[in-house]
């Protein structure tokens, strides 16, 4: 049946039990952050900045100005930015079910137009983000008529105890690397690779010349501590180096930490949440570093976003957000092999 288009009516028919419990869980969705006095809002995907993480490619786009002449515009790989200027408006809690763009991007886990759940607290910290998650998740398995999540062979209960860890611990754990030896100067946003490079020979992972630290460490996270994280219960992992956190404050237990978590399910990261960095001049500093390095990884230089900066400038509160693969998430509520799978019309030559 796979050969058959997405929109035969017998594969359609095949995938329509997958896709009510899409329906039934973002009702859920919707439903769980009502009750908690959340905001939906609705914000634009033509943002004038794409997003600034140096390995995520945007779609941009030409808009035609009303007296003639065009400017580039860009889908926004989340809608990170406009929910913060919101947050320095005055919502205090808001949500958003979110089409995100990510050019480059297609696997079982990943496809270009996807489906981003991101929220903020204003006044509130990671905890409560975290909280958040565990009832989301759980939510979102009793809506889809599970009492588990899985990915093939593995299967996963949202409603044991999570597990939590650091970042540190899950390297000593499952990699016997003393991450935070390799890390050197705290405030760096390129630390020197040499350390981890020598700790990633060691236990056998290939490095090259150029790679950066920031190369290194994903290919140990990916190869080593991923595959174990939410193996038999959701996993918090937290406590990010501060130098792969552009958009985190630091965290107030070491200065080479940013306060970060991500969640694990099935060996899937589903969420990445942190404390949000209200310091324009620091935040300023951060992505011009990342603009740049994108310009001398792949030759794209992205504009920055100087409403968001005028925002922050303005004064944006103490706050924490998140956001969580809502795609990813039905693929564990239902069991299906790919984001594909879970989509009511995938992009076309996605199915």
């Amino acid at each position: 049946m796979a050969d058959l288009p997405w929109w035969d009516p017998m594969r359609f028919a095949d995938r329509l039990p997958r896709l009510r419990a899409r329906a039934r869980m973002t009702a859920g969705a919707r439903r769980f952050f009502g009750e908690r006095d959340f905001l939906e809002v609705e914000t634009p995907a033509l943002q004038v900045s794409p997003g600034f993480e140096p390995h995520l490619r945007g779609f941009a786009t030409a808009l035609s100005e009303p007296f003639g002449g065009t400017h580039s515009l860009y889908l926004h790989t989340s809608p990170e930015f406009a929910m913060k200027k919101l947050l320095a408006a005055g919502a205090k809690r808001s949500y958003q079910l979110a089409h995100a763009f990510r050019n480059g991007e297609r696997s079982d886990l990943h496809h270009p137009e996807f489906t981003m759940l991101e929220w903020y607290r204003a006044g509130e910290g990671t905890d409560a983000l975290i909280e958040d998650c565990i009832g989301v998740v759980r939510a979102a398995a009793a809506a889809a008529g599970e009492g588990s999540l899985r990915r093939g062979d593995t299967i996963c209960d949202p409603f044991a105890e999570w597990e939590r860890l650091s970042v540190a611990d899950a390297f000593a754990r499952d990699a016997r690397i003393d991450l935070l030896n390799t890390i050197g100067d705290a405030q760096s946003r390129d630390p020197d690779p040499a350390a981890i490079k020598a700790e990633a020979r060691r236990i056998g992972i290939a490095v090259q010349e150029n790679d950066r630290f920031e190369d290194v460490f994903f290919r140990i996270l990916l190869a080593r501590i991923e595959p174990q994280l939410g193996r038999s219960r959701p996993a918090v992992l937290c406590d990010y180096p501060l130098c792969l956190s552009t958009m985190a404050k630091g965290s107030t237990r070491d200065p080479k930490l940013a306060d970060r978590f991500e969640i694990y399910v099935c060996g899937v990261e589903l969420a990445n949440g942190c404390a949000e960095l209200t310091d324009a001049a620091e935040q300023r500093r951060r992505l011009d570093h990342d603009v740049a390095l994108k310009e001398r990884l792949y030759g794209v230089r992205v504009p920055v976003d100087e409403d968001f900066l005028a925002a922050l400038d303005r004064g944006l509160p103490d706050c924490a957000g998140v956001a969580l693969g809502f795609d990813r998430l039905v693929m564990l509520a239902t069991g299906a092999e790919k984001i594909a799978d879970v989509l009511w019309a995938p992009v076309a030559g996605g199915d």
